[in-house]
């Protein structure tokens, strides 16, 4: 018996708008917003957003305090918003300012409006914007007590651990002027696999898709589970033309094989991609995130099951 396809009826930016998970300790609105650090240390780092709101800066009586020249001592502030459907992003009067997905933000007038997924620079450090239910929550967490530099479930590399990869080969890519990609990849529907199959499916989703990444991939190309579906491949030694290539190998071998259910059930899993080359305007490796973020972005804006490059 095959199952249909999830419905794309859930804006791609949308978290808000998907069914909630029950909370851990039976609640129904387990719904919290949250940053993972993408560039600087602790690289990966899993820090929840306080209903009272958070503050960065150099001075250590900031909420998140970071000790670099390039921050000022009162930098920026973060803060759910009333509605709780995004985070509101407040520059206080930086003089090296705050980018959101490589754009800064200016101080003037009233907060930027972030929504999930969107990178945020402050200094060298980057920091991704995450909207998680307690399910994923529990997985950020865990990770960060983790010692173990493989995901348990995919057996690809943890957020950690690909992370720290990234940043080596810009830092090579850049001493040896050579090229470098990579690849952001999110399971389409995934909420939906664990809301109507159940997440036993989900988790067959996942391990499903480790799997298939492992030997369509080189033994040099580091990658990872960044938590949930999202996924990063580090691409050394290839140019974005090359690496669209690949990513559209990757989505249409998954396309092509339903996952086997352990009830005897099939279910047609896809994925979108973002792909983005290495540029010379690129600060580090959170920038060049932001880039295949954005690319990611289009693809589900798109209709999904497809990969988009970034400019």
């Amino acid at each position: 018996m095959s199952l249909d396809p999830i419905p794309p009826h859930v804006s791609p930016r949308d978290p808000a708008a998907a069914p909630s998970e029950p909370d851990l300790a039976g609640g129904t609105d387990a719904m919290e917003w949250a940053l993972i650090r993408y560039v600087g240390q602790p690289m990966g780092a899993f820090i929840p957003l306080p209903p009272e709101g958070l503050e960065l800066g150099r001075a250590p009586e900031n909420g998140l305090c970071l000790e670099e020249p390039e921050v000022s001592r009162r930098h920026a502030r973060l803060q759910v918003s009333a509605d709780r459907k995004a985070v509101e992003l407040r520059d206080l009067g930086s003089t090296n300012g705050v980018f959101v997905n490589g754009k800064r933000v200016q101080a003037d007038p009233g907060p930027e409006r972030l929504q999930a997924e969107d990178v945020i620079r402050v200094g060298r450090h980057a920091f991704k914007l995450k909207h998680l239910d307690a399910l994923e929550r529990r997985y950020h967490q865990d990770l960060a007590l983790s010692s173990s530099l493989v995901d348990p479930l995919t057996g690809v590399g943890n957020r950690a651990t690909v992370l720290y990869q990234l940043e080596s080969q810009v830092e090579l890519a850049r001493r040896h002027h050579r090229p470098l990609a990579v690849v952001l990849v999110d399971l389409d529907w995934f909420k939906q696999v664990n809301d109507t199959r159940g997440p036993r499916a989900g988790d067959q989703a996942l391990e499903a898709f480790g799997a298939l990444l492992r030997p369509r991939l080189r033994s040099s190309d580091p990658i990872g589970r960044l938590g949930g579906d999202e996924f990063l491949i580090v691409l050394p030694e290839t140019p974005g033309t090359l690496a669209f290539v690949a990513a559209e190998g990757l989505r249409r071998a998954l396309a092509e094989r339903p996952l086997s259910l352990e009830d005897g059930q099939s279910l047609p899993v896809t994925c979108s991609l973002g792909v983005a080359e290495l540029k010379a305007g690129d600060a580090d490796g959170g920038a060049l995130l932001a880039r295949a973020d954005a690319a990611l972005f289009g693809a589900k804006a798109g209709g999904r099951d497809r990969a988009f490059s970034a400019p």
